[in-house]
């Protein structure tokens, strides 16, 4: 009995034992055979180590080539956290390095990853402090910092990026497809705890840095602008300001600037909305400074000449169901007289015999309410309407620079147009984009736009316009021994509420080119809502004054 009991219970263990092994090889075969591809790849996961390999961003230089951004090496902290044993020494050690909060560094070095980021971008004298501790389990990864040497010079055209080195505004977003390059990456072997095993070969992709850039803008003449535009935002105690200065004959943008600015080294500082940049993407009633659509229009029509006469009513003239008044009361002036003195009433008057058509129409033909497809991104058309949706007091509006709205850009390339002889160019703010060893990838020629007026004409325009600074409401702008040319305005803005225009809020304008007989850069001066004073003349006359005598000065041309 006993040895039948004995066999029985030693059937049972034998099956159990041919069951188990049965279970077991199947089991191998599923994982083995089955599955082997699947966790063969998890298995290299598991054991691969791939760290990202930084391309190098394109450097954008000056027209000079002189370098407005750079590049400057620094270093990305990261952690083999689920090796690391002294988690909470680590962070109180890191936390004044990294200037990170301790239970933020904690929380990252407590998570079960062998690659955990703690810090990107630390300057090189961050690295050397944490190559000090010497804790293994911190590592760090060679990389670069986009830089700015010239801080708040030009922020508004060059923009800034993102931690990754990704455009975020300016140049810097525009041409992101050719300044970023293509990332590299490097491939090799980690031990159980996630440690490289240096010995084992690597693989490595190289990365391929980004082209560089090279402006039409000038360094110097950008810093001449710049400043002169911010003492008059302070001194006038004014909302902002704008200021662009353009070569008239090619297009290009020699300096751009808004004023408050911001320095892209240190984002933190400055509001988002001080990153715009207002020359493209705002718009606003350009006043006076628009007349010389109205005055262009009539000397090319042939509808005037520079001495035909006009009476201003003594200063106020009943149209379109109100009283336009002039600044300063006149009775009989000359066509050429009108627009040194910026009569309103005498402008209505020409472009009342223009017809609302020819208005709208040489409006546009100069660039307004139209994109100017110049490389920044953000820009916008403005507003003008079509004469069909005109009202009947727009005829003594539009001509005059109300119910109308304009860029900074489109206004100096209007001005800049009359320099050139009537022939209107495409702004361009790069002229060539360029591989590190030199080679040309990419260049962006000068391009007329179209021609707006004759050669007679832009002439005959640039004589008024010269009257304006030497006799009109320009003079503070008169340079001893040189030409210039201008045209003030002035423009009130609308109410907050929109029930009318504001005695109160202006922008004053300024547009103008030198040396007027022979131009060698146009330039708008813009200041919104000055304090006492508002008049363009007043205002904005003497800040290009100042630049333009710098300007001249540094291409050697001046008194």
């Amino acid at each position: 009995m006993y040895k039948k009991a004995h066999k029985v219970k030693s059937s049972f263990v034998f099956l159990f034992l041919i069951l188990s092994l049965t279970v077991l090889c199947g089991r191998l075969f599923f994982i083995q055979i089955v599955k082997s591809d699947l966790y063969s790849r998890i298995a290299a996961d598991q054991h691969k180590l791939i760290i990202p390999i930084e391309p190098r961003r394109g450097t954008i230089y000056d027209r000079n080539m002189k370098e407005l951004v750079s590049l400057l090496p620094a270093y990305s902290v990261y952690a083999v956290a689920k090796e690391l044993r002294e988690k909470a020494t680590a962070a109180r050690l890191l936390e004044p390095i990294l200037n990170l909060d301790k239970k933020f560094l904690l929380e990252k070095l407590s998570r079960n990853k062998s690659f955990v980021y703690l810090s990107r971008k630390v300057h090189p004298e961050v690295a050397d402090q944490i190559k000090d501790l010497g804790i293994d389990e911190i590592k760090l990864i060679a990389c670069s910092r986009r830089s700015y040497p010239g801080g708040e010079l030009a922020s508004h055209v060059l923009g800034f990026c993102d931690v990754d080195n990704n455009g975020l505004e300016g140049l810097e977003l525009y041409y992101d497809d050719y300044l970023k390059g293509v990332g590299g990456r490097y491939e090799t072997s980690r031990d159980g705890r996630g440690f490289e095993l240096a010995a084992l070969e690597a693989n490595t992709v190289l990365a391929q840095d980004g082209y560089d850039l090279i402006l039409t803008v000038d360094e110097i003449i950008q810093y001449m602008a710049q400043d002169a535009l911010g003492k008059a935002v302070k001194k006038w105690k004014a909302k902002g300001g704008m200021i662009i200065v353009m070569d008239p004959r090619d297009g290009g943008i020699l300096a751009m600037a808004n004023h408050p600015t911001f320095d892209p080294n240190h984002l933190a500082s400055f509001e988002a909305e001080q990153w715009r940049n207002r020359a493209v993407t705002d718009c606003f009633e350009p006043g006076s400074s628009f007349k010389i659509v109205t005055a262009a229009a009539a000397l090319e029509e042939g509808l005037v000449e520079v001495n035909d006469k006009f009476y201003c009513e003594e200063g106020a003239y009943w149209v379109g169901g109100r009283t336009l008044h002039d600044y300063r009361p006149n009775g009989w002036l000359t066509f050429s007289e009108i627009i040194v003195k910026s009569s309103n009433i005498g402008t209505v008057k020409v472009a009342q015999n223009l017809g609302q058509e020819k208005v709208w129409s040489f409006a546009r033909s100069f660039g307004f309410a139209r994109l100017t497809h110049v490389d920044l991104p953000g820009e916008i058309k403005g507003i003008l309407r079509e004469p069909s949706q005109w009202s009947k007091t727009s005829i003594s509006a539009i001509p005059i620079g109300q119910e109308v709205a304009v860029t900074a850009l489109q206004l100096v390339g209007a001005i800049s147009c009359i320099a050139n002889d009537g022939r209107l160019m495409k702004p361009r703010i790069v002229s060539q984009i360029m591989e590190k060893n030199g080679e040309v990838v990419r260049s962006f020629p000068p391009k007329i736009v179209r021609r707006v007026i004759t050669k007679e004409t832009a002439r005959n325009l640039k004589d008024i316009l010269i009257k304006v600074v030497e006799e009109g409401t320009g003079r503070r702008t008169r340079i001893a021994g040189k030409k210039i040319a201008g045209k003030t305005g002035t423009a009130q803005k609308v109410k907050l509420d929109g029930s009318g225009y504001s005695n109160t809020r202006f922008v004053a304008s300024f547009i103008g080119f030198a040396p007027a007989d022979d131009p060698l850069f146009s330039m708008v001066v813009i200041i919104d809502e000055p304090i006492p004073h508002h008049f363009g003349g007043t205002v904005c006359a003497p800040v290009f004054r100042e630049v333009a005598q710098g300007i001249l000065r540094y291409l050697e041309v001046g008194d």
